[in-house]
């Protein structure tokens, strides 16, 4: 896929800023959406069952991981990503859960850049690190990661 194929309204690897910080909005975990994505994608006992989270070293029930990346990865994507002329991902690096999420806990966080760099096999393509990190309603980080993406530049 080349440049040709991405929007015109989008910003290209040459318009970013890597001193730009792009924050995403706010989502609710509810105890109902937790067990609901914890059921079909990641049923361990203390997604899905009151009793057997107090029982853990959580001590009541928490969402899973896999649906805290899923829910911050969307508003990082609604924030940031349907903004540039992302043509792929090519990974993840340094992926952390630093806390557990519990219902009623509220996720928000920010997009960050890290190194840019042209592809030398394929210049019309830029290689950008893109820094997520997750926070609940009390700053505290709850997740981050660097995803590894390709942007397309402008045509010369």
């Amino acid at each position: 896929m080349d440049s040709q194929a991405v929007a015109d309204d989008l910003l290209y690897f040459e318009d970013l800023d890597s001193d730009a910080v792009w924050t995403f909005g706010e989502e609710t975990l509810t105890r109902e959406a937790i067990v609901d994505f914890a059921e079909q994608y990641d049923p361990q006992p203390f997604h899905v069952d009151d009793e057997a989270a107090e029982r853990s070293m959580f001590g009541e029930l928490v969402a899973s991981g896999l649906h805290t990346y899923c829910v911050c990865n969307g508003m990082a994507t609604r924030a940031f990503f349907q903004e540039v002329a992302f043509l792929c991902g090519r990974g993840l690096d340094d992926f952390r859960w630093h806390r557990p999420v519990y219902p009623g806990d509220t996720l928000s966080g920010w997009v960050e850049l890290g190194e840019m760099r042209v592809s030398e096999s394929t210049p019309e393509r830029g290689y950008v690190d893109v820094h997520i990190t997750g926070v609940n309603q009390h700053d505290e980080t709850v997740i981050s990661w660097t995803a590894l993406a390709l942007v397309a530049r402008r045509e010369d």
